[in-house]
């Protein structure tokens, strides 16, 4: 009898192991839904303070246009513009004004006629060379043709503008 009650003990921690793990695993899930389940309720929250937000900003803004419109009314009596106040033309723009009076000031009138010289830049300095950026296009365009007809040894060869001992070599 000893080894067939072995044999069901056996099978019964089995049995056991295998029903802690389906509940192990039934217990997992049912964590991860509430887990999903939270956030999406903490994005609901966030979603609604913004909107609650938002919903503030616009209600003062709109208790700010009412008690604009009550000071305009009221205090400054002013209005908001009606289809008759505007006009149809410049004409009867300009049939709405009045001559100057007597003591008024004159109107402000600037006239001016460019002259030759405001027109014609001020060339640029270099301020390595100070000489015009014209002069230095001139410059260069007389330098390559003189060059033009020289081969390169011949410009190499030619003395630069250093005289005497350029280094000295000593041992």
């Amino acid at each position: 009898m000893m080894p067939y009650g072995s044999r069901l003990r056996q099978t019964g921690w089995i049995v056991l192991l295998a029903l802690c793990a389906a509940v192990f695993l039934v217990l997992t899930f049912h964590v991860n839904s509430v887990k999903n389940k939270v956030h999406l309720a903490e994005r609901t929250i966030i979603a609604l303070e913004l909107e609650k937000q938002t919903l503030e900003i616009e209600f003062e803004a709109r208790a700010n246009q009412q008690q604009l419109a009550n000071w305009n009314k009221i205090d400054f009596g002013y209005d908001a513009p009606k289809a008759n106040q505007y006009l149809d033309s410049p004409r009867q723009l300009a049939a709405l004004g009045l001559a100057r009076g007597p003591g008024a000031p004159e109107p402000i009138r600037v006239a001016r006629a460019e002259t030759e010289d405001e027109t014609t830049l001020i060339s640029m300095v270099s301020p390595l060379t100070g000489t015009s950026d014209d002069q230095e296009q001139s410059s260069r365009s007389d330098r390559s043709n003189r060059s033009s007809g020289q081969s390169l040894a011949d410009r190499l060869s030619r003395s630069s503008g250093f005289s005497g001992q350029i280094a000295q070599v000593t041992e």
